[in-house]
């Protein structure tokens, strides 16, 4: 399989032949991670340079992780270990990077587009981790390939995201993904933190939970990104609590008996999702963590390719 593109920018501009091709890769690098030598020399000579503006534990430890697997060189950089706190611009930064002849660039950055304004000026693949509030492609990935090895079709496939749609890139990335696949999807929390945008999009809105959780395979609970939020969008924690905490007795009232939840982290455990409910049978959340470093492996091998030759 071949990615005929330079970068991987967001869920938007794949196909759904393009996202099978990763699952298909993605699916021999598990094989890589399940051998007692967990390493292969594929990308020996790629370099690769992780720029994390943003705080991240899971997505850069899986890209670093994924990195080391398939034997490249790389390195971290974060704002607080870079000239941007000295005046230096990203683009300033990239270069610099790119003139020490980096392959790849794989980029978090506050700002929505910030990945695809890189794309456009380095010769560099970029890959986005995550940019603001646009999109995290590498994050949806892995959840539709976690979600493809329980529901190979996805044509019948009903998934219900729950929680603060306006904020979560992974929510855009991830009904741009499920729409491509297939799946039918429903949108659920308060109406303060529904986006106008979501009408586009071909989801169905509620805004009770408990209109959610029936005939659904799988319940997708987001965090409260309050350090996205200008303002207050509920009354309170309480509240929120109260009406939109996915609970284990709300679970088993409403939703089905083989119901399966998944939750991209990191979680506020009492807030969006109860303990009870994180660590039950039902939860794919460790599988999400597992898949992604396969995920991650076949973008970057598949963004290589041409370089390798």
């Amino acid at each position: 399989m071949v990615l005929n593109r330079k970068d991987l920018l967001g869920i938007e501009d794949l196909s759904r032949e393009e996202i099978e091709g990763i699952f298909e890769v993605a699916e021999s690098m598990e094989e890589i991670l399940s051998r007692t030598i967990k390493k292969a020399p594929t990308l020996r000579g790629i370099t690769i340079a992780n720029l994390f503006f943003e705080p991240s534990t899971r997505t850069l430890n899986s890209f670093v992780l994924a990195e080391k697997r398939l034997s490249a060189d790389s390195f971290n950089l974060s704002a607080s270990s870079s000239s941007i706190l000295k005046g230096e611009t990203l683009l300033d930064t990239a270069k610099n990077i790119q003139a020490m002849e980096v392959d790849i660039v794989v980029i978090r950055h506050s700002v929505p587009g910030s990945s695809f304004y890189l794309a456009k000026k380095l010769s560099s693949s970029v890959v986005n981790a995550g940019d603001g509030t646009h999109e995290h492609p590498t994050q949806a990935l892995l959840d539709l390939m976690t979600i493809r090895k329980r529901f190979p079709d996805f044509k019948d496939l009903k998934v219900a995201i729950i929680g603060d749609i306006e904020h979560s890139r992974v929510a855009r990335s991830l009904i741009l993904g499920l729409n491509k696949m297939g799946a039918s999807v429903t949108v659920c929390g308060p109406p303060t933190l529904i986006p106008k945008w979501i009408n586009t999009f071909g989801v169905t809105v509620t805004y009770d939970i408990t209109k959610a959780l029936p005939e659904k395979h799988i319940i997708y609970v987001l965090r409260i990104q309050k350090e996205r939020q200008e303002e207050s969008l509920f009354p309170s924690m309480r509240e929120y609590i109260r009406y939109y905490c996915l609970t284990y007795n709300r679970l088993k009232e409403y939703a089905s008996p083989d119901i399966l939840i998944m939750h991209p982290g990191p979680m506020n455990r009492g807030i969006e999702i109860e303990s009870k409910v994180a660590d039950s049978e039902y939860s794919l959340i460790l599988d999400q963590v597992r898949t992604g470093v396969a995920i991650r492996m076949s973008i970057l091998y598949l963004l290589s390719r041409k370089k390798l030759k």
